[in-house]
């Protein structure tokens, strides 16, 4: 019996087998943008090659159940290649490549492109888009039909048959370690396994699986391990009239996170004309410190960030999977500010960018912090050449937090002048840090840049110590830089020989006995608040107790899936941790008058900025920022007792937040 499909000619039979491995050459070449080594993985892998084709081949087997075959062809080819000359794009300015997360920032990124793709880059997209609608309108009314008949039952049946066989071709590609399941690193991982599964498994691999232990008998005798030591450990602390001192004097405590940031003396090759972080060097040098291994290269900051606050290891998620954007829009989370609330601590969040970005104006509050100061209640007037607010507008920031309350605060900064992209043309004239070792002038120009911008940071760094020298509370500063920048750095090239390492410091206007160590992003918010004999929160105790256990990491995944997908057996059945009421910003902003004068509407009020905006009956309404008490529209008929709030907007038109409603 003669199936539909096969009532094609051979040639076109034979172009819908070759069509897979033509696309997955393209998309190979767009990842590793070199033609060479496309054809030295094709040749070296050829069973991995293979099979991210038969990936292809089964996606455009569907095609068989449509008469407009070439229309459905093209949109499938279409969208590879395109995720293709994506992941060549993305590749070009970070280490992590293209994931299926991606798709789910794009509505943060878009407001960031021109910082990345230059004007004509810009163009040429937008060209190539409406060049493929067009081609797409055409094949859909004027494209080749199939003429028989289908039978959907028979083409059903092979395209089925075709997803059973790569369900099992995977099952023995990763038996036979021809791709993997665990991408140790997701750079290399795309490299080795190949973009079509790579980015497959991102989009269809997401969470914590399921411990094949996973039990509440499981849950709790690790329950019963942390409470053991815990109690052996207060027994420990009320022997020592000391540490009971300092465990009944709770310091603010702030982490900074810093954008991009390391020592750039750490690079073999490369020599400055001065030291580019003398400040981070001495803090170094005469503070507590030591190197941090974060969850990512050139990109991620959310992923570092989540690391930090919770106590949570990326490892046992997706590949290329940001919490951020999957469980945390749905649940709340264990972090420290849960922890520190537990002791009267207010919680803040501060940072210089765009509010929502990352979804950070809704998951902070999941994540259990009172308020949420981000760039649109900011006065900031600098910023870097390439549009990034510069970084010493957070140290005011950051005492407007700390005495904004009366009691203990916990302040967590997010840095953004460091942030790529680092341009390859010559920026600036006359940088204050120049470099030799680099013989290409766009990769020097490009070092340069960046070494001037993590310099300026550096300074304040300078400039925030000093300012926290002189608080009358006792303060502890924890500063670390999120990952390393996007230049095309690699192991070998490094001092310290890791790419996935940056370093902390913690500094203290107060003694502090601590000791040099290095850590993970995960483990260092636990072993913070060991130096100030703080263990509130499960995973804070079970770090500080177990973080040398041979059962360690097994034990970590257990209680991260508990806590998150799981029963909640470690919380007694229930997840106690309720979002907080986020408030943005410190500064409550009001307005107190509104008045007309020469065809125009003023609105007098209090902490205005070039972010506020005037809404009249829900209507944005084009509005010009004079100073920070003065708004002003054009003077409009409204009808009468409309309704007026100022709301902060961000650059891309997201709401942040408003005033109350004022009648005019």
């Amino acid at each position: 019996m003669k199936l539909s499909f096969w009532r094609q000619e051979p040639k076109t039979i034979l172009k819908f087998l070759l069509a897979p491995i033509i696309i997955n050459i393209i998309i190979e070449f767009c990842s590793r943008r070199s033609f060479l080594e496309t054809i030295s993985y094709i040749i070296n892998s050829p069973l991995t090659f293979l099979y991210n084709s038969f990936i292809i081949l089964t996606t455009l087997s569907v095609v068989i159940l449509f008469k407009r075959r070439q229309f459905i062809f093209t949109i499938i080819s279409s969208i590879w290649i395109g995720f293709g000359i994506t992941n060549g794009i993305v590749l070009s300015h970070r280490v992590t490549p293209f994931t299926a997360t991606d798709l789910t920032l794009i509505k943060s990124c878009l407001s960031i492109f021109s910082k990345y793709l230059s004007p004509i880059s810009i163009i040429l997209i937008a060209m190539a888009l409406i060049i493929l609608i067009g081609l797409l309108v055409f094949l859909f009314f004027k494209g080749h039909k199939y003429e028989y008949k289908i039978n959907y039952k028979k083409n059903i049946l092979i395209v089925s048959s075709l997803c059973f066989c790569l369900f099992l071709s995977t099952k023995l590609a990763i038996g036979l370690n021809i791709v993997s399941s665990y991408f140790g690193n997701i750079a290399f991982a795309y490299l080795d396994y190949g973009f079509p599964y790579c980015f497959s498994n991102t989009l269809l691999n997401t969470g914590i699986d399921k411990p094949k232990d996973y039990s509440k008998e499981t849950i709790s005798q690790i329950s019963n391990l942390i409470a053991n030591t815990d109690s052996t450990n207060k027994l420990l602390l009320a022997s020592s009239d000391n540490n009971l001192k300092l465990s009944q004097s709770r310091p603010n405590i702030i982490m900074l996170q810093l954008e991009s940031f390391f020592d750039p003396t750490l690079i073999n090759y490369l020599n400055f004309s001065s030291d580019p972080v003398p400040n981070f060097r001495n803090l170094k040098e005469n503070y507590p410190s030591g190197y941090l291994t974060v969850p990512s290269v050139g990109a991620g900051t959310a992923n570092t960030e989540f690391e930090i606050l919770s106590g949570m290891s990326l490892r046992f998620f997706g590949p290329g999977e940001y919490p951020y954007k999957t469980i945390l829009q749905e649940s709340t989370c264990e972090t420290i500010n849960y922890d520190l609330k537990e002791l009267g601590y207010s919680t803040h969040a501060i940072h210089n960018n765009k509010g929502t970005f990352y979804d950070r104006d809704f998951v902070f509050s999941q994540l259990g912090f009172d308020t949420f100061t981000s760039l649109e209640y900011m006065n900031v007037q600098e910023y870097t050449p390439t549009g990034w607010a510069k970084d010493f507008y957070l140290t005011d920031e950051i005492l407007k937090s700390i005495n904004s309350t009366i009691g203990t605060d916990f302040v967590y900064t997010i840095s953004v002048q460091g942030h790529g992209d680092y341009p390859k043309d010559k920026i600036l004239e006359n940088p204050e840090i120049t470099l030799t070792g680099l013989e290409d002038a766009e990769t020097n120009n490009a070092f340069t840049y960046y070494v001037n911008q993590i310099h300026e940071m550096d300074k304040f760094l300078g400039e925030l110590t000093t300012a926290l020298s002189n608080l009358a509370e006792d303060t502890v500063l924890v500063l670390y830089g999120d990952h390393l920048p996007t230049l095309g750095l690699a192991d070998e090239d490094l001092k310290n020989g890791s790419i996935f390492q940056t370093e902390y410091v913690v500094w203290s206007n107060f003694d502090l006995s601590r000791e040099d160590e290095d850590l993970t992003a995960y483990q260092l918010t636990s072993s913070v608040l060991e130096s100030l004999n703080i263990n509130n929160g499960v995973l804070t105790k079970f770090h500080n107790q177990f973080k040398n256990s041979s059962d360690y990491l097994d034990d970590l995944k257990l209680l991260q899936y508990d806590m998150l997908y799981g029963e909640k057996y470690i919380y007694n059945g229930e997840n106690p941790f309720i979002a907080t009421n986020l408030q943005m910003g410190i500064d409550k902003i009001t307005i107190d008058n509104i008045y007309t004068e020469n065809n125009k509407i003023f609105i007098k009020g209090q902490n205005f900025n070039e972010f506020s905006k005037v809404y009249v009956n829900n209507e944005y309404i084009e509005t010009t920022f004079i100073d920070n008490n003065t708004l002003s529209i054009e003077d409009t008929d409204f009808p009468q007792s409309s309704s007026i709030v100022i709301t902060q907007r961000t650059s891309g038109g997201g709401k942040l937040g408003s005033t109350n409603e004022y009648i005019y």
